[in-house]
């Protein structure tokens, strides 16, 4: 018996009451609830001056994740690590590469060497380095602002005057380590630039050869690849950029001093020096400088074709031109273009061969070497009846540079060294392989 009967209203508001309490108490224990969640999310890259400049360091030698541009001086080899460095490798034996460091420097992507002084772009900046030391890289020089926009492989960055920082296009995964409460698992955080969010359970034999000499300027002077968008001629270094080609002095090897800028047009790529005149490719055509006079190049013509990413080697009087299409490159088809240099004027296309999807390419002699699904060997004896000789599709080529004797080559899964003394038959030397950090 209930000495004190409730009424239905009575047990509403009895109801009302036990859940407030309930509420409350819950909503104490919630201030003493914290807990560490690590998030991680994509964003755009950027980074501040002050930090790409107090990023320079040598290290030890890296695993490659990205490469990208390679280059050859001496018995060393350079393989740009793509927007973070150069790897430094002792190539006295091509049959077993010694890497020997790593040159950080945030944003590079291009770089040339002659004698002791390597030169390399860090985004905005043109950076000289002393490496008569490869294990103690000395930075000798900064031009700063140099370049203030540019791009490799469709992926533009420009400098932030305002912000001063550098913002790029491709997007890094970051993560992010935050207290929160109970109930709010987030932190407030949502990934921020619109990037994706993803909640994970928490936790915490050395030196190089003299410089150039005074009877021959270009002595002493590396090898780049056809995607290079470094060259160095007599006592200047050009670079070209999107839409122009920078000119700096480097009489003084260690003190490059800013000189002239060229508009090329929109669209460029890359620069290949041949004799006394500039090649220079772009998305719509290929540009010839009469370089005579080093410290102003004159434009003679232009070879055009129709929107296609366009690196460019020559060899006498024939200039052969990779053509890719799709993607960021335009429309059409991908081929191999031979013109015919005879007139510098005036340059004709001679032939053109179907190509599957060509990135960079090289030539030594007879002999032509062209990145397209693999890489792919061709008899250059008669250019205007190409004939293939090999074609290696397990690798992932990008760019070529054959040299006396052995081809070194650059791709998206490592560096491989060929020995092609019989054209016909080129021989695995060497890998370095690529390793990704998630392997």
């Amino acid at each position: 018996m209930q000495i004190f009967p409730s009424t239905p209203m009575q047990t509403l508001y009895r109801f009302r009451f036990l859940a407030a309490l309930l509420a409350f108490g819950l909503v104490g224990c919630r201030d003493n609830c914290q807990q560490t969640v690590t998030y991680r999310t994509q964003r755009q890259f950027f980074i501040s001056s002050a930090d790409l400049r107090s990023g320079i360091k040598t290290l030890d030698a890296q695993v490659m994740e990205k490469p990208g541009k390679l280059y050859v001086r001496g018995t060393y080899l350079f393989i740009n690590e793509l927007k973070k460095g150069i790897h430094l490798i002792d190539n006295a034996n091509p049959s077993a590469p010694r890497e020997v460091s790593f040159l950080a420097i945030p944003g590079n992507t291009d770089m040339a060497v002659r004698g002791n002084v390597l030169y390399a772009d860090s985004y905005i900046d043109l950076l000289a380095f002393d490496i008569s030391d490869p294990l103690n890289a000395r930075l000798l020089k900064r031009v700063e602002n140099a370049f203030p926009s540019g791009s490799v492989d469709g992926l533009h960055w420009q400098f932030d005057q305002f912000r001063q920082q550098v913002v790029d296009t491709r997007w890094e995964t970051v993560t992010e380590v935050r207290d929160t409460d109970c109930e709010n698992s987030n932190g407030g955080w949502s990934g921020g630039w619109g990037g994706r969010t993803t909640l994970q359970n928490s936790v915490a034999d050395r030196g190089f050869a003299a410089g150039p000499s005074s009877a021959n300027p270009n002595a002493g002077t590396g090898t780049g690849g056809s995607m290079a968008r470094f060259a160095l001629y007599d006592k200047y270094l050009y670079a070209v950029t999107n839409s122009n080609m920078e000119l700096f002095d480097v009489g003084q090897p260690g003190n490059p001093t800013k000189s002239a800028t060229v508009n090329l047009g929109w669209g460029i790529e890359t620069i290949f020096p041949y004799g006394k005149n500039l090649f220079i490719g772009s998305t719509t055509g290929m540009h010839i400088y009469d370089n005579s006079n080093p410290a102003q190049p004159i434009r003679l013509s232009t070879f055009q074709h129709a929107m296609r990413c366009d690196p460019v080697v020559v060899d006498g009087d024939y200039a052969y031109v990779t053509l890719q299409a799709g993607n960021l490159c335009g429309g059409g088809t991908s081929q191999l273009d031979v013109v015919d240099l005879k007139n510098l004027r005036a340059p004709k296309l001679l032939k053109s061969y179907p190509m599957e999807k060509p990135y960079g390419l090289g030539i030594d002699g007879k002999t032509l070497f062209v990145c397209d699904n693999g890489l792919k060997t061709f008899n250059a004896a008669e250019p205007l009846s190409l004939s293939q000789l090999q074609h290696f599709k397990n690798i992932n080529a990008y760019d070529v540079i054959p040299l006396n004797g052995t081809l070194l080559l650059i791709g998206k899964d490592g560096f491989y060294q060929y020995d092609y003394s019989d054209p016909k038959a080129l021989k695995l030397l060497s890998v370095i392989p690529v390793k990704r950090p998630d392997a």
